[in-house]
């Protein structure tokens, strides 16, 4: 019988290897100012999710400050909902020129691929910001409040298609399966598909492929504003900042469920503790900028800045959250 890890870390090993023939001739023919002082933006999904949104606005920072005295090259990785770009971080052991963002998804996607390492064994440098998710459906959908959906959903919840934009164990799919659990549903019996990023999100959303979706919500904005897709519900203690139509919350509706997303930044494993307190003192500079200031306005994040030790702490409690969940559900 073939070893189902197995066959996920080969198929993670495949991609690694197109991505780094990719990722090694990037740049080429770039001229630098000082190249000992650039740097690579790590981020583990495609173009326009939130790993991508809060990894340029933090490289938009760092260079437009001249923070780090150096430019940066961001490279998105796909693939296996971010565990081939946390390969390629470990694979970079001891490169103090290299960084990625991280979140809730990754932890997730670590233990459902498959992978001998967690985000723990890398070098933690800071958890940048908490990011609520949102209940989404087309415009057209006959569900009008979260009332409408959960009502539906516990009639027959293995009929109805939710999806998010990460692997089991990802924000995206703890959500829904907390939400489940709090609404009387058994988790197992919930319908999810998972999808890599809010792009892919989007298109299964307004292609009517799934009834619900489950997401941070800066990635939609767009959608939300033009009318393509309505929010039933945000996840967090309080109403999202700077959407006008102040989306409900769960807690609002009588749905005693918070739940919020989080994102930081990791160094390769193996660099020196100067050079990790140097990476970590770039991003504290970075927090402290009104430039960063406003770009947690203009996405509608909630700044949550914790760094080194604290952050590998977190991490280490994430870590056995997210396994705790997956076992519960019969994932691991």
């Amino acid at each position: 019988m073939t070893d189902p890890g197995r066959s996920r870390r080969r198929l993670i090993a495949v991609a690694l290897g197109i991505t780094l023939a990719i990722f090694s001739t990037a740049g080429c023919g770039v001229t630098r100012g000082d190249p000992s002082k650039d740097m690579v933006m790590l981020i583990p999904n495609s173009a326009g999710g939130g790993y991508d949104q809060t990894g340029r606005a933090a490289v938009a920072v760092l260079e437009s400050a001249d923070i780090t005295g150096g430019t940066f090259e961001v490279t998105n990785i796909m693939g296996a909902g971010g565990s081939v770009a946390l390969t390629r971080l470990m694979n970079a052991e001891g490169d103090n020129n290299v960084m990625m963002t991280v979140g809730l998804g990754i932890v997730g996607s670590s233990y459902s691929f498959g992978l001998d390492h967690r985000l723990k064994d890398a070098t933690p440098l800071a958890q940048l910001i908490e990011d609520q998710e949102g209940v989404l459906v087309p415009a057209d959908s006959p569900y009008k409040t979260i009332d409408d959906f959960i009502a539906d959903w516990k009639k027959r919840p293995g009929k109805i298609a939710v999806g998010g934009g990460s692997s089991a164990g990802g924000p995206d799919h703890l959500f829904p399966m907390q939400l489940a659990s709090t609404v009387g549903i058994d988790p197992r019996d919930v319908r999810y598909v998972p999808y890599d990023g809010g792009g892919p999100l989007t298109s299964a959303l307004l292609g009517h492929k799934i009834a619900v979706g489950f997401s941070g919500l800066g990635e939609f904005e767009g959608q939300i504003t033009a009318g393509e897709l309505r929010v039933l519900a945000v996840s967090g203690e309080e109403r999202l900042d700077g959407f006008a139509e102040g989306f409900p919350t769960l807690t609002e509706s009588g749905i005693d469920l918070v739940f919020t997303n989080w994102r930081g930044v990791l160094a390769p494993p193996g660099i020196s503790a100067e050079r990790r307190e140097e990476l970590i003192a770039f991003l504290e500079e970075m927090h402290r900028s009104p430039e960063w200031k406003q770009a947690l306005k203009d996405n509608k994040w909630t700044d949550e800045f914790k760094t080194g030790d604290d952050f590998t702490a977190f991490l280490e409690e994430q870590d056995e959250r997210v396994a705790e969940t997956l076992e519960e559900l019969g994932l691991l």
